[in-house]
């Protein structure tokens, strides 16, 4: 048998999940590093974050600024039962998305991921195209993250130089992100320990208002459902309006909810992926519902959709917007006449603000690195330090944080925030080449004769998971920009359709250069690196670490396991 069936069934002790049934043996590779486990990956990334910065990053890489603030855009646009329904369904579509790429990441957790997957096993082209279609929207969102720090700075007071606080975010960036994974990790972890700490306050503070726990006295319940309603009308007026009211609401989720692709992109450095990283996707269901679904209901008790400050921000009469001023709980707040909490509001957003920057910077760093595995960026690009930090990635990349300059000039900021726009479909058609990958991955398995339930996580309702969320984010895409036809705008529609032009143009000029063809399925390799990462997985000697049981240790400072090293490995499998 090979040494996938060895490692599924030492997993077997600690989840249940995982099936005795063997697959198929395959032959091993010719080194014995990488059977005896040396390697920790088939490139130079390092394995080094472990459950709890994991778990965190999962956490901070779904929750943003929009859940807090743009949020109020898709209430004003589209009411309280058109915002809780547009993130009930799109958070429940996007779970089946996050059911594909769980499923290929556990099996698979390789360097790129996605975008590495997409050219291994449907067509090179279309790797060429996931790859430069993600770079660009994380990179080109560095910017934009420090552009909005410093509007949310002003929120306090507005004589805070631009300049400055550019500078203070590129040197941060730069000092997490050329440090080992590890400092990655470990920041992330305490920045998203903040977003999780913002949302539960403001969960509980809907909750305590709501039934009278206020200044006023006033248990108001869900009365802004009733009046002014729960569904607003946007663009035109009656059942038309009411609908178009509900798309606004689902543009703002379909920005919003994110969350599987950062697991993804963490796989290939995490410690033990086929047990951590299959426990972050297994928390994104809960956090969906949790974070999202909770989130938009929240938002939808606290303030009227018609509310005259956030319909004022919203429109530009008034200052605030992407502020904490914008956000409909600080309005809530200065309604009921709360103090202090709106300024502990926006100090939580400065770190949320920040934490999303980090990540973007992280990611774009790594998916320019898959591409540079695969010939699809120049080779020079493979260079790792000895810490396993792709150094030239990481210094293209320092280059987009300086477009934020662009805004101590006002007018340069309007080409900011241009730049930006033209690129936020990006993020849909990633889901989309996500759901394609796994119905090629699929087929695969199927003509090679493969039992899916070996597999380390098996995703449920397959392929009819991957069609649902294909044919729902191709819609989407595809709709969402129906605002620039009415009145026609053709800046409105570039910003919009941009993404969507270029994707086939990468794809299609790729293809025509290179005269790549789709995978078969009987051609498709399911081995890859499976070898080095089962051989990885096998060296481990102690029992994979518990969530809790990792922030135990670390609040009692290392006291619960006094001398005991975790995740501890054997040199070699043959020590086992």
């Amino acid at each position: 048998m090979g040494i996938f069936d060895k490692s599924e069934k030492k997993a077997e002790q600690y989840d249940h999940d995982v099936s005795p049934t063997d697959l198929p043996a395959y032959p091993h590779r010719e080194s014995t590093d990488v059977e005896d486990g040396l390697f920790e990956n088939a490139d130079q990334l390092r394995r080094r974050l472990g459950n709890r910065q994991i778990q965190l990053i999962a956490i901070g890489g779904s929750i943003g600024t929009a859940l807090f603030v743009s949020i109020g855009t898709g209430l004003a646009r589209g009411g309280p039962g058109s915002l809780f329904l547009a993130y009930l369904i799109h958070s429940c579509v996007l779970a089946l998305v996050n059911n594909c790429i769980a499923e290929m990441t556990v099996l698979m957790p390789v360097s790129g991921g996605f975008i590495r997957m997409a050219g291994h096993w449907v067509d090179d082209a279309l790797g060429f195209t996931a790859g430069w279609n993600f770079f660009f929207y994380e990179a080109l969102l560095i910017p934009f993250e420090i552009t909005a720090l410093n509007t949310v700075l002003g929120f306090w007071r507005d004589d805070i130089p631009t300049w400055s606080v550019c500078i203070g975010c590129i040197v941060l960036y730069a000092a997490i992100n050329v440090l080992a994974v590890k400092a990655y990790g470990e920041a992330e972890f305490w920045l998203s320990g903040g977003k999780v700490i913002l949302i539960f306050m403001l969960f509980s503070f809907t909750f305590i208002t709501m039934v009278g726990g206020n200044p006023q006295g006033d248990a108001y319940g869900f009365r802004y459902w009733n009046k002014p309603g729960a569904f607003a009308e946007h663009i035109t007026t009656g059942t038309l309006g009411r609908f178009e009211g509900f798309l606004a609401a689902l543009w703002s989720a379909a920005f919003t909810v994110v969350g599987p692709e950062y697991i993804n992109m963490v796989a290939a450095e995490a410690k033990r992926p086929r047990i951590y990283i299959k426990a972050a996707f297994k928390t994104v269901y809960w956090r969906f519902c949790l974070f999202f679904i909770m989130g938009a209901l929240a938002v939808g008790i606290v303030v009227p959709y018609n509310d005259p400050v956030l319909v004022a921000i919203l429109s530009g009469e008034a200052s605030g917007g992407g502020t904490a001023a914008a956000s409909p709980y600080v309005i809530a707040m200065q309604n009921l006449g709360i103090s202090v909490l709106p300024d502990v509001v926006n100090a939580l957003l400065v770190t949320s603000i920040f934490s999303a920057g980090n990540t973007y910077t992280y990611c774009a760093t790594r998916s320019l690195y898959g591409m540079a595995i695969e010939g699809r960026a120049p080779k020079f690009l493979r260079k790792c330090t000895n810490n396993g930090v792709p150094v030239y990635c990481f210094a293209i990349v320092m280059i987009f944080p300086f477009l934020s300059f662009l805004s101590v000039s006002a007018s340069a900021n309007v080409a900011l925030v241009w730049l930006t726009s033209l690129i936020t479909a990006g993020g849909m058609i990633t889901y989309i080449i996500m759901c394609i990958t796994y119905l090629f991955f699929w087929r695969a398995i199927k003509a090679q004769g493969i039992d899916r339930k070996a597999f380390p996580y098996v995703g449920w309702f397959q392929p009819y998971s991957a069609w649902i969320g294909l044919t729902w984010m191709f819609v989407v895409v595809c709709v969402f920009g129906y605002s620039s036809y009415i009145p026609w705008s053709v800046s409105n529609f570039f910003i919009n359709y941009t993404m969507l032009i270029v994707a086939p143009i990468l794809y299609i000029g790729w293809k025509l250069i290179h005269k790549t063809k789709l995978v078969g399925p009987l051609e498709a390799d399911l081995v890859w690196e499976r070898p080095t990462i089962d051989a990885y997985e096998q060296t481990f000697i102690d029992p994979p670490t518990g969530f809790w049981s990792d922030m135990l240790d670390l609040v009692t400072f290392g006291m619960l396991h006094k001398g005991k090293k975790e995740d501890r490995r054997a040199s070699s499998v043959a020590q086992m």
